[in-house]
């Protein structure tokens, strides 16, 4: 189950898995919207299924563990990708912007987290995968909520790898670099913006969607069995150092 896969990285690493016939089901705050993502996703020998779910409202994630598991017997897999931002400075931040932020990147994660793990940990075997962040290492300036959320998520990731792992679940997180997607398409169409960028990503550009998948498969896969609690940083290289216009 990807929650947020209606679009951006929850889209791809959805696709990425529907297309090796895993059963799918994404989530999102509208279920017309997601159906309508979910229908039009290439599968494998499983159609993808769209099921609402605004994540900021317990009521919501109760209803949606429980008619997943009605649908499919049980959930392997958890991505936690859903995720919110708004940008401004720390001073022009208002509380209705900090529980906007807060409430969908870490409660709701959280709370879902925990409604499949109650499944999981019955059951004795399980994946979850939380989208991080290059904020859950170092924070942005003018995302302060954002950046609490996602180095939450952190703590978040390690804390139940610690609880859940002696019952057979692992806990992982996977930390996207800079990403080309609809959300962040008006940041880095600033040719200032895309020049910082590509000049401290190793790698020399910018990352899209379907860089997430091949990490997401792994940490569900039985080749990373024996990892739990970790982040790993999918970003070209970024949080590796900095560059300076040292002469060469």
């Amino acid at each position: 189950m990807c929650q947020g896969g209606a679009g951006g990285i929850g889209q791809a690493i959805a696709q990425g898995f529907a297309e090796r016939d895993a059963r799918v089901i994404i989530t999102g705050r509208d279920q017309e919207a997601c159906g309508a993502v979910a229908a039009g996703m290439s599968h494998g020998a499983h159609a993808v299924v769209g099921l609402a779910c605004d994540v900021r409202l317990s009521s919501q994630i109760d209803a949606l563990v429980e008619r997943v598991l009605e649908l499919e017997g049980r959930i392997d897999v958890l991505v936690n990708v859903a995720g919110v931002n708004r940008r401004k400075p720390a001073l022009e931040m208002s509380g209705e912007d900090y529980d906007f932020i807060l409430d969908t990147n870490l409660k709701g994660a959280f709370l879902l987290s925990q409604a499949v793990g109650r499944s999981m940990v019955e059951r004795g075997s399980g994946c979850q995968i939380n989208v991080a962040s290059l904020n859950t290492d170092r924070p942005l300036t003018h995302v302060a909520p954002y950046a609490l959320s996602k180095a939450g998520m952190g703590a978040m990731t390690r804390a139940l790898a610690m609880e859940w792992g002696p019952s057979g679940v692992r806990v992982n997180g996977l930390a996207p670099g800079f990403i080309l997607t609809d959300l962040t398409k008006k940041l880095w169409s600033d040719p200032a913006m895309q020049a910082w960028g590509k000049a401290n990503t190793p790698q020399g550009r910018l990352g899209v969607p379907q860089d997430m998948v091949g990490t997401a498969l792994f940490l569900a896969s039985p080749a990373s069995a024996f990892m739990t609690g970790q982040t790993l940083f999918v970003d070209g290289g970024f949080s590796a150092g900095w560059a300076w216009p040292i002469p060469e």
